[in-house]
């Protein structure tokens, strides 16, 4: 049975994430032939409407103000509020990502509804997520009311951008009032470079990186390879580098193409964070180290000579 699913364009320095283009995708399973609808919030966001449309939505509806510039839960979850009583969708689909994790819960609870969080595929007329650790996977379906999901960035395939595709856009007008936090102002940390939990690459250092000077050359080797550089929360507690690069059970999950383990032990709470990449590459002194035991490939030697070798590799590659 067809279904109208909305898709939340979740919008990040002044453009469409890709987990959104994601959701997409994901919406189209879901709707089984019916309509997806982007949405997108923000204080000037009109422009980023068509990206919806090239990537596989039918419709998107924009919400522009002021008080939507930055991200609030009061006046975000209003506006989203507003926009689903007038559309009355069958399904309502985010990425999974700080702001997904902390928007979907509310928007669950004012709707009474329940919410699949985390989903890494949809199989048939259920989502698929994991549990344990990743360990095992569970399997659900909503059998009655609004679909409500969120899904892991890097695990389902976006729909071919076709600029070609045309749709209808529309602004519309919400009222958000009753603020209980205002963001004044939003000041980053300067981490740079790719965005850690979309990254199809990722570089990533442990306790055997040493110190903050050792995440040098892991920085080198995620410039080279166009990716980004992680760690586990070992490197994070001696300081070495800061805690937005933790990936982890208390940190970030990922799911890049490429995971490049240097130095890291291979704790359950740091497997947690990464063991669903496609592909995992451990550099370890230890032979014994567990990160060897999920590792598509393994290298038993010392990381400040093996990734400084692989730098120069891929440099000669390059150059010829």
């Amino acid at each position: 049975m067809s279904k109208k699913v909305l898709v939340f364009g979740e919008v990040r320095d002044g453009e469409l994430r890709n987990v959104s283009y994601e959701a997409i995708a994901a919406a189209k399973q879901v709707a089984d032939g019916g309509e997806v609808v982007g949405l997108v919030l923000g204080e000037s966001v009109q422009n980023l409407a068509s990206n919806l449309i090239y990537y596989g939505a039918d419709r998107v509806i924009t919400v522009e103000d002021s008080q939507l510039k930055s991200y609030t839960p009061d006046a975000y979850s209003q506006a989203v509020m507003q926009v689903i009583d007038a559309e009355q969708p069958d399904g309502f689909i985010l990425g999974h990502t700080a702001l997904g994790k902390d928007l979907s819960p509310r928007i669950a609870a004012k709707l009474k509804s329940g919410l699949i969080s985390d989903a890494v595929r949809i199989e048939e007329d259920g989502f698929i997520r994991p549990i344990y650790s990743g360990k095992a996977f569970e399997k659900l379906v909503v059998n009655e009311g609004l679909i409500l999901a969120t899904i892991r960035p890097n695990n389902i395939t976006t729909l071919e951008k076709d600029e070609s595709r045309s749709g209808e856009i529309v602004s519309m007008n919400v009222e958000i009032k009753d603020l209980r936090t205002i963001v004044k102002e939003v000041i980053r940390k300067a981490v740079g470079g790719v965005d850690l939990s979309e990254a199809k690459i990722i570089v990533s250092g442990g306790r055997g990186v040493k110190s903050s000077e050792g995440f040098k050359p892991l920085q080198e080797l995620a410039d080279l390879l166009g990716g980004a550089v992680g760690a586990s929360r070992g490197a994070c507690d001696a300081e070495y580098c800061d805690y937005s690069l933790q990936i982890g059970q208390t940190g970030k999950v990922v799911t890049p193409d490429l995971y490049i383990a240097c130095g890291i032990s291979g704790a359950i709470q740091h497997v947690a964070g990464m063991s669903s990449s496609k592909v995992i590459v451990a550099i370890n002194k230890d032979p014994e180290a567990e990160i060897f035991k999920i590792a598509d490939y393994g290298i038993v030697g010392d990381l400040f000579e093996v990734v400084p070798m692989l730098i120069e590799e891929l440099k000669a590659i390059a150059v010829s």
